[in-house]
């Protein structure tokens, strides 16, 4: 499954800082229903993520019902991104590529 969606970049505090941006619900529905079969613990999805000219593996969050996509620092930098950005992001999920 692929997917491909607009989204606002924004920081969690919490005790393990991150930027994350929220997958629409929408997007979001088509992913539980495709949960089950990549799964792992917590509800969390192995994605590949695209954006701009920067592909990274990661795992979706679920959170609030929907799922969250986690950017690292090496895609915010590489992107010259920043909390507040609105950035298109290409999913494809399930996939088990060496961590970038």
């Amino acid at each position: 499954m692929e997917l491909e969606f607009d989204g606002e970049i924004w920081f969690w505090r919490g005790p393990s800082p991150y930027h994350f941006v929220t997958v629409p619900d929408e997007e979001s529905a088509a992913l539980a229903s495709t949960a089950s079969a990549v799964s792992y613990g917590w509800g969390m999805i192995p994605v590949t993520g695209r954006i701009g000219g920067t592909e990274w593996t990661t795992s979706l969050f679920p959170k609030d019902g929907g799922y969250v996509v986690p950017l690292k620092d090496l895609v915010r930098k590489a992107e010259d991104l920043d909390v507040g950005d609105v950035v298109t992001i290409r999913l494809t999920v399930g996939t088990s590529r060496d961590d970038r």
